[in-house]
């Protein structure tokens, strides 16, 4: 019997991705099956650079800011949604974009609201919690997602302005005098230009640091569980742009053409995917499946090597 072997040669790799045309509702096909979702669930949303400071001739390639570098970065960025459990540590992402304004004249914002009105349109997931951080808490954003019924958790930056009262006007988050008891149960504010109150929390980390969360939830009064929150989401994104680069290889691709850097990152999102169904059906992490792909591989290797060490 012959013994046909995939062609995999470098001209049918870069064939196959520039010839395809994978979009982001590929990702929600295969992933909305595998997805625990319930009232309880939150809506993760970040955003992530996919590392080409070596590129000068990469398509969707452009200098922005990085928050794992705290400063810009030559790259391709992305926007992602991710679904969380948080009760048991369950996440999935759902949802992504490609920012590149040059090409189509969106901005973060102009996708986080396209994806949310898609979390909406199509997906109609029982979740209806969203958590992000401040680089998305603009207010176009804030009422789209009051007006949708939805629950928001967000940072804000201390240079936003809160009214207390109506008589009292419109003051800076960080002029604000917070007791013990205000610190615990938070406060309702006016955030400016908001036409609904919101409830703020002063977050105080034991280095000093400070978060100011507010939520449309004003039924929420336990400081706690927005610092927990706050920290689950955290910790949650960044595991999965962490795993998503070391282990998809999403930041290697060399390919020149735009549409080839997509299909490239699709397939990441399908390897991530593919990897963590795996990795819980054998009662493993994501790292450990990846890790014992190549076990057996090594040690045959070591044991009987094809490339030998030259003798002195």
């Amino acid at each position: 019997m012959a013994d046909h072997k995939p062609n995999l040669s470098h001209d049918v790799v870069s064939d196959f991705l520039r010839q395809e045309r994978f979009t982001p509702a590929d990702l929600w096909a295969i992933v909305k099956t595998r997805i625990n979702d319930s009232e309880s669930a939150s809506i993760l949303v970040d955003d992530s650079v996919q590392d080409k400071r070596y590129s000068n001739f990469i398509e969707l390639v452009k200098k922005q800011y990085s928050g794992n570098e705290h400063g810009t970065l030559k790259g391709i960025g992305l926007v992602n949604f991710v679904h969380s459990i948080d009760n048991d540590g369950d996440f999935w992402p759902i949802d992504y974009r490609i920012f590149h304004p040059e090409t189509d004249g969106k901005t973060k914002n102009d996708h986080f609201q396209e994806m949310f009105r898609r979390l909406i349109t199509h997906k109609q997931l029982k979740a209806s919690r969203i958590v992000f951080d401040s680089w998305y808490a603009s207010v176009d954003n804030l009422k789209l997602i009051h007006r949708s019924g939805w629950t928001f958790f967000t940072t804000l930056k201390s240079n936003r302005l809160v009214s207390l009262h109506r008589d009292t006007g419109y003051q800076h988050l960080e002029m604000l005098i917070f007791d013990e008891h205000t610190l615990t149960t938070g406060l309702i504010v006016k955030l400016k230009e908001i036409p609904f109150k919101v409830k703020l929390f002063k977050i105080v980390a034991p280095n000093g640091d400070i978060d100011w969360v507010i939520t449309n939830d004003l039924g929420v009064s336990v400081n706690l569980f927005v610092a927990e929150l706050a920290n689950d989401t955290r910790w949650q994104i960044e595991t999965f742009h962490r795993s998503f680069k070391q282990l998809t290889g999403s930041e290697r691709c060399q390919c020149r053409k735009a549409r080839s850097q997509r299909n490239h990152l699709a397939c990441c999102y399908q390897a991530w995917v593919a990897l963590q169904v795996k990795a819980k059906q054998v009662g493993q992490t994501i790292y450990q499946l990846r890790t014992s792909l190549f076990a057996d591989y090594l040690r045959h290797e070591l044991a009987y090597p094809r490339v030998r060490a030259i003798s002195l």
